[in-house]
């Protein structure tokens, strides 16, 4: 049994708000993943089309196809094996890479279909294990079953989440994936190009699909009609120690319910405390991050040595777990308190090496230096969380970093959805930040009054925080109109007051 099996571990899934669904993991009590998906992430990993060519160019050795809605992907030649491609020619592809910015997704006509224990490689002949498995009689068991159930016109790859399962759960996975492929083919020979052929189960689906690895104890939602829809996929998941699937109905929303919204926003923070009162700086770079580990207010029981050994520990620990969290890829440089003795060193390198095999993202831990810098690199699974949530500061030049108008906006959301449940008031004058209070109008206003059943007006408020809002007032629309009003009104200030038209 693995450290991970004896930990707690449940799933808070947000899927309230149309705009975002945001899904956490929580072990032992404490945030250890977190995942944001908004709806206007579009061509996401894993998707499969029927595009067609609408561009070769021999140059580059690649091909632009069109996947639908006009959007262009991007396909390299060397993945389109003892096929020529040509213009207008109709094929089916998969999104390997997700658009971001200017530039399209990245496709490839070598589809995978991964389920909970095993990935399905269609036209494929594999029969891989995953390297995260490293017990070697393990693999060798595994590696004998991937042989007996990969077929003629497919392959198989055993994932992480098999280790210990039985010959008959993986074959089942390969039924069930394979009676998804042949639907995806049939539906590839009925319909035109360009069109959408597959779309996984959506965030928290993929989430209890790659993302946990050992029990669950308990998946908890915000929403009946998302509840059904887990309730089924966990009965395909889980054959044994299925986790109870319970429903939050309370006002408050369920990440500051479960204390969840307060442990993203330490995350998004420089300095981390630690249980003993020793604190992580976490800089970043263009390059790479470093992590400063510092004594602070902790000054241990014996001395200077067990001092040291035991916040250079602990800071292992968190260093493991704040990587995670913040989803941190790339070259980590550690700079921990020096340490004098070769065998304290030896035992922080293997604390290191420990922590970080419970990562999903594959790490590497480099030896220490006599200054007690550690290197460390960590593959980049997605988006780190502060460039998911925040952005350069408006007013530093970009020196500084605030919440992205995004992020804000639904901060902002949820929030009037707490006071419209509480309080049913006619109308309700926000006051925020000039330019959020402008974004929030042009991208949001219409769509949440009719959602929350409220009127709403919004006062750009010119000597706010970027992140400060609240309510002005909330009662009968003339009431909230004629407050609205007076501050339009006010010499000394350039509020602007919002209000959605009328349909």
């Amino acid at each position: 049994m693995s450290s991970l099996d004896c930990v707690e571990r449940k799933i808070i899934a947000d899927t309230r708000e149309d705009e975002e669904t945001r899904v956490a993991i929580l072990e032992g009590g404490r945030l250890a993943d977190v995942f944001i998906e908004r709806m206007w992430d579009r061509q996401k990993a894993g998707e499969i089309y029927k595009a067609r060519v609408e561009s070769v160019l021999p140059g580059i050795n690649a091909a632009f196809v069109t996947i639908g809605e006009g959007r262009n992907a991007f396909l390299y030649l060397n993945d389109v094996h003892g096929m020529k491609v040509v213009e207008n020619q109709e094929i089916v592809v998969q999104v390997t890479k997700t658009a971001i910015k200017n530039k399209g997704a990245r496709v490839t006509p070598r589809i995978s279909l991964p389920g909970r224990y095993l990935v399905l490689v269609p036209d494929g002949g594999e029969a891989g294990v995953s390297r995260r498995i490293v017990d070697e009689e393990e693999r060798r068991r595994l590696r004998h079953f991937a042989r007996e159930l990969k077929g003629d016109d497919f392959g198989v790859i055993i994932r992480t989440a098999a280790e210990g399962v039985d010959e008959e759960t993986l074959a089942a996975d390969v039924e069930s994936l394979l009676a998804l492929w042949r639907e995806i083919e049939h539906d590839a020979e009925l319909q035109a190009a360009p069109c959408l052929l597959y779309k996984d189960r959506g965030l928290l689906g993929r989430v209890l699909r790659d993302e946990v690895h050992g029990s669950v104890d308990e998946i908890i939602l915000d929403s009946a009609e998302e509840m059904r829809h887990v309730n089924e996929y966990v009965a395909t998941l889980y054959k044994t120690d299925r986790p109870q699937v319970s429903l939050y109905e309370g006002a408050v929303p369920i990440f500051e319910y479960y204390g969840v919204e307060a442990e993203i926003e330490q995350a998004l923070e420089r300095k981390v405390w630690l249980r003993s009162g020793a604190y992580l700086v976490i800089e970043h770079t263009e390059a790479l991050t470093v992590i400063d580990v510092n004594t602070g207010k902790y000054v241990g029981d014996l001395d200077m040595r067990h001092t040291t050994l035991a916040t250079n520990l602990e800071a292992a620990d968190e260093v493991a777990r704040q990587l995670r969290l913040r989803s941190i890829g790339g070259i980590v440089v550690v700079d921990f308190i020096d340490m004098e003795f070769e065998e304290d060193r030896k035992k922080l390198l293997d604390r290191l090496e420990e922590v970080f095999q419970l990562d999903r993202s594959r790490a590497r831990v480099f030896s220490m230096t006599q200054l007690g810098l550690v290197e460390l690199t960590r593959k980049r699974g997605r988006p780190d969380l502060r460039s998911v949530m925040t952005r350069g500061c408006p007013f530093c030049n970009d020196n500084g970093w605030v919440l992205r108008e995004d992020t804000l906006a639904l901060s902002i959301k949820r929030f009037l959805r707490k006071i419209a449940q509480t309080n049913r008031a006619e109308a309700l004058l926000l006051q925020a930040n000039s330019m959020v209070a402008q974004y929030v109008r042009d991208t949001y206003l219409a769509m949440w009054e009719r959602e929350l059943d409220v009127k709403i007006l919004v006062a750009g408020m010119p000597d706010f925080a970027w992140s400060k809002y609240r309510i002005e007032l909330q009662g009968t629309l003339s009431a909230v109109e004629h407050r609205a009003h007076q501050l339009e009104r006010r010499e000394e200030s350039s509020i602007v007051v919002h209000r959605v038209p009328a349909p």
